[in-house]
Formats: C-alpha cells, sequence, structure tokens
C-alpha cells in the first residue's frame, strides 16, 4: 500500500512492525543504516549494519530500547508496536560512490473496547426530555465514530427529541482515544420495551469496521388513558353462595395502586387497591359495578346478575292421610331464570306431577320435587314429601271349591294400613286355625287362605285388626257333600262379593227367626250339636290338606 505515492505499512497496537529496505544491495556496499524524521524533518538514527564485518549497532534513542532487530538484508522490525511509531522511517545503503535511500510509511491502529451504555436512566418518562445514557468506547487509535440505535435504526438527532453529544478524549501517555456519546431522549408510549444500543465505528489495517454494545431496555412512564373493571372468576354465571372479586386496573405504567369502586346501593365510591372481594353474595347483590382512579377522572362498568333459584313444596316433611281422602300438592318455584322441574317417587321418576282426589294405598311413598337451573351449574334445589295412607281394616271373604271336590279354598282378602293382623276362628265352637297362609303385603293389600273339607255346614270367621280398627267378617261354606256354586276370587269387585255375602247372611237370620218361631227348642239342639260336630271335622280337615291336595291332583289325572 501507498501513501501520498510512498510505501506505507499498517501495523496493530502491541504487534511487531515488519519494514523491508526496499532498495537492491549495490555493490561495494560498505553498511546499511535505518533513520526516522522528526516532525521539523531531522532525521534520528537508530539502526546500523556494517556489510564487511557483519555487525549490527543500534542507536541509543530510548523510545526503541530492545525494540529493534535489523536483519542481513536490512529488512527493521520494531516489537511492540506504539502509536508514537507512526513515522516516516528511512532505508540507507551506502557505498564509496553513492548512498541511496528508501522512505517507509507506518501506520498503527488499535481497535476500541466494545462501548458500553452507562449512567443509564432508571426509567424514562414520556414528553419529557431526559439523559438516557452514555455510550462509552475506550482505546481506539484513530479515534472513532459513535452511532445510536433504537429497534435497529439509526438515532437521528432532531431538536427537543433526540439530542446527542460526542466527545473524544485522548491519553497523553499512550495515544489512545477513549469516545463517550451522551443521548438526550424524550420518549412516547411506544418506546415501552424498545431496545437501544450504539456502535462504534473505526478504522482498522484492512479497512472500517464496527462493535456494538449490548441493547438496553427501559422502563417507559407514561400516564393511565383507560379504566377496565373485570369480575373474577371470570364465570358467565354467577349464583347466590358465590364470592365475587372485582379487579380494576389502568393502562398506565406504573399502574395505579388505588381506585373507587362504585357499589349498587352505595352513593359514595368505596376506596380499595385494585381488588375489591364480596363473599356469599344474595341476589340483591345484582346490578351495575363501576371503578374509577381516585381523581374520578376515569371509569369503567360492569353488569352482574346473581342468579337465584327458590323451591316452595306445600305439605312438605311427614304427611300421614286417610284412604280416600284429597291432598292437594303444589311445588312452587321463584328463580332469575326458567328452570326446570321434574318429581320423583322412590326413586322413580315420574311423567306428570302428582294429584291426589282419593288418596290410594298405592300412593304412599317419598316424594322429591326437584329443580335445577340448566345455564348455572351447581344450582339445584329441591324438597321431600314422605305421604303415609292410613286405612281401617276392610275385608272380603271368597270360597272355592277345589277342583277334586274333595276341598274348599277360602280366602279372607284384607286392606288397610298400617298391616292388619288376621284371625280366623270358627263362629259358635271360637275355636282359632292357624295353618292359613298369607300372600305379600302390597299397596295396603295382602290374602290370608285357608283350605278345608267340612262334612256339615259351617261358618268361618275372619278377623283383621290394625291400630286403627277391628274389622270382622263371617262366611257359610256348606258341607263337601252338598252342591254349591264356586264363587271365583274376584280381587277387583270387593264391594259387591262383599253386598251378596251380606244379603246371604240377611236371608239366613230372617228364615231362622221364623223356624225359631214354631220350632224353637228343635232348631237350637241340632244347631249346637252339627257345631261341635264341624269344629272336630275342621280341625282334621286343616291337618289333612296336602293329602287333599295331593288326591285331587290324582282325581285330575284320572279325568284327563
Amino acid at each position: 500500500p501507498l501513501a501520498l505515492g510512498l510505501y506505507t505499512v499498517n501495523a496493530v497496537y502491541g504487534d511487531t512492525i515488519t519494514m523491508p529496505c526496499r532498495l537492491e544491495v549495490p555493490d561495494g556496499l560498505m553498511f546499511g543504516k535505518w533513520k526516522y524524521e522528526m516532525p521539523n524533518g531531522s532525521p534520528v538514527f537508530i539502526a546500523f549494519r556494517s556489510s564487511m564485518k557483519k555487525n549490527v549497532q543500534y542507536d541509543d534513542v530510548p523510545d526503541y530500547k530492545d525494540r529493534l532487530s535489523l536483519s542481513e538484508n536490512y529488512t527493521l522490525t520494531i516489537k511492540n508496536a506504539r502509536i508514537s511509531d507512526e513515522k516516516r522511517f528511512v532505508c540507507m545503503l551506502v557505498t564509496e560512490d553513492d548512498v541511496s535511500e528508501e522512505p517507509t510509511i507506518v501506520k498503527v491502529f488499535k481497535q476500541p473496547s466494545q462501548p458500553e451504555i452507562l449512567h443509564q436512566a432508571d426509567f424514562l418518562e414520556t414528553e419529557k426530555l431526559q439523559m438516557l445514557g452514555e455510550c462509552v468506547s475506550r482505546d481506539s487509535y484513530p479515534e472513532g465514530n459513535v452511532t445510536w440505535y433504537r429497534n435497529g435504526r439509526t438515532l437521528q438527532p432532531v431538536e427537543e427529541v433526540v439530542v446527542i453529544n460526542l466527545q473524544k478524549v485522548v491519553d497523553k501517555s499512550t495515544g489512545l482515544f477513549t469516545m463517550t456519546s451522551s443521548l438526550q431522549y424524550m420518549p412516547t408510549k411506544e418506546d415501552a420495551n424498545a431496545r437501544f444500543s450504539c456502535v462504534v465505528t473505526y478504522d482498522g489495517p484492512s479497512g472500517q469496521k464496527t462493535i456494538q454494545s449490548e441493547p438496553v431496555v427501559f422502563d417507559v412512564h407514561y400516564p393511565t388513558e383507560k379504566v377496565t373493571i373485570q369480575v373474577l372468576p371470570q364465570s358467565s354465571t354467577i349464583k347466590e353462595g358465590d364470592n365475587i372479586t372485582l379487579k380494576c386496573s389502568g393502562n398506565g405504567n406504573p399502574p395505579p395502586q388505588e381506585f373507587l369502586f362504585y357499589i349498587p346501593g352505595e352513593t359514595e365510591g368505596i376506596r380499595s387497591s385494585d381488588t375489591y372481594i364480596m363473599t356469599d353474595v344474595r341476589r340483591n347483590a345484582t346490578g351495575e359495578y363501576k371503578c374509577s382512579l381516585t381523581d374520578k377522572s376515569m371509569m369503567d362498568s360492569t353488569t352482574i346478575t346473581v342468579h337465584y333459584l327458590d323451591l316452595q313444596l306445600t305439605p312438605s316433611g311427614e304427611v300421614t292421610k286417610q284412604i280416600g281422602e284429597a291432598l292437594p300438592v303444589s311445588c312452587t318455584i321463584s328463580s332469575s331464570r326458567n328452570a326446570t322441574v321434574f318429581w320423583i317417587k322412590d326413586n322413580t321418576r315420574m311423567q306428570t306431577s302428582p294429584s291426589f282426589s282419593s288418596l290410594q294405598y298405592q300412593d304412599a311413598g317419598n316424594y322429591i320435587c326437584e329443580t335445577t337451573l340448566q345455564e348455572v351449574e351447581g344450582l339445584k334445589k329441591s324438597k321431600t314429601l314422605k305421604l303415609i295412607v292410613e286405612g281401617k281394616p276392610q275385608i272380603k271373604m271368597t270360597k272355592k271349591t277345589n277342583t277334586n271336590k274333595m276341598s274348599k279354598t277360602i280366602v279372607c282378602h284384607v286392606e288397610g294400613f298400617p298391616k292388619p293382623a288376621v284371625q280366623w276362628t270358627i263362629t259358635g265352637s271360637g275355636s282359632i286355625i292357624n295353618k292359613a297362609k298369607e300372600t305379600k303385603y302390597v299397596n295396603g293389600k295382602f290374602s290370608s287362605k285357608i283350605i278345608i273339607a267340612p262334612e256339615e255346614n259351617v261358618t268361618l270367621t275372619c278377623i283383621a285388626e290394625n291400630e286403627l280398627e277391628r274389622t270382622v267378617t263371617s262366611l257359610n261354606v256348606s258341607a263337601i257333600s252338598i252342591p254349591e256354586y264356586d264363587e271365583p276370587e274376584d280381587r277387583n269387585d270387593d264391594n259387591s262379593e262383599k253386598v251378596n255375602d251380606q244379603a246371604k247372611l240377611i236371608v239366613g237370620i230372617v228364615v231362622g227367626l221364623l223356624l225359631a218361631a214354631l220350632v224353637a227348642g228343635v232348631v237350637y239342639w241340632l244347631y249346637v250339636k252339627k257345631s261341635k260336630t264341624a269344629s272336630k271335622h275342621v280341625d282334621k280337615d286343616l291337618g289333612n290338606i296336602e293329602e287333599n291336595k295331593k288326591l285331587e291332583e290324582n282325581n285330575h289325572k284320572s279325568e284327563t
């Protein structure tokens, strides 16, 4: 490289400078020398080498003591390059007849340190010109230049907005430069999270280069421009008993720490932090809620609806009624929106609401009226009615001749609640029959059955008794040998069957009274005698029930 037409050597600060003597060695060379020129042009000799004796001598120059080396081809090297080595050096070759000279220019370069942004502002305020920081880069040669960047884009000076001041200071002992660039900046809200950096541009041996600082982000303070109120948790529905947190926030930086909360029914705002908590809210908490800055300059509002659900069951709890009575039942709902209502009886969902114009035993049970608000999770109410239907014992007796013609089945159909206790007796003797069989007690009904084979006419009495009453009904049963109309077990026509039995009994009594007027003594003697005989036969027949059953089966097979 040439500088002003001269040969130039570029050296790095601290490295070794190598300067070849660019002259051809002439014949008859006596010696070679190196010198440098002072700013005023006067020479300073620093090295000598004889071509005859091959010895090397270095002049006593303090700046170059122990730093010089002159080779046989007259190449001069200088160790530990300094800024002061930037001079015009001259190589001289001397013969008896001539002196030849060739100058070399030495340029020294020093890369600066990575720039740092020092004295950073703690925070920046919008609409205010303030010192952002100083970009400092040290030990550069030659001096460099400093450029500021925001998000990778160059910051150009703008009056009262971007003010840049660059200072360059040289260290007299080393000759190195320190560059300091200060930046005054008026930030805006958009500068929040902006990355500021600075770059030093410097000259090196191979050309221009740059070094960038680490980016810095500043906390930008700006006033609140908008207030927002939120309801937490952010659920679409709120029900009675929930806890509600109102949160108020401002979009300034730093955000406001205190607000005024306006609650329905309150004329003055309640001063609080950014949250206001309401616990176990009721339906009267429904309304518009507001919050504002403490100076009331900005405000936001929201509407809260507290959903509720009330259920009134009439009657409820345990209710005891008599069979045949009417019982009006109502399940009344009051809610914040349409509710779904359904009934459950004994764990089974009902298709319609219960209505009792005439209570029956099968109406007894546990009734639940339940309602929900489908859109409101967890809002559910229910009440229970335990219905007890009581009734005095009702009796209907039937008789049937078995197919084998060897026995008769007498059935006492009983209704009542609480469940009646049943007892069979033989009219006249008062004997108690203990071998009756009972069916399952369902919906207040069951049957008690006996099988007999009377040799004489007999009257059987069925006694049913519960806590409400004792009911007695009798039935005349003819002897097996006497043909008799068999009565079917018609459980669905209880009243007509009972009327027929009572009519027969009345007719028998009237006939008996007429006969008694004619032959009272004879009839009484016959009646007592026949009653005792029948009692013995019934007891005997009840012990042979299984035998009669087998006989009946055999007769049926024979007939088949």
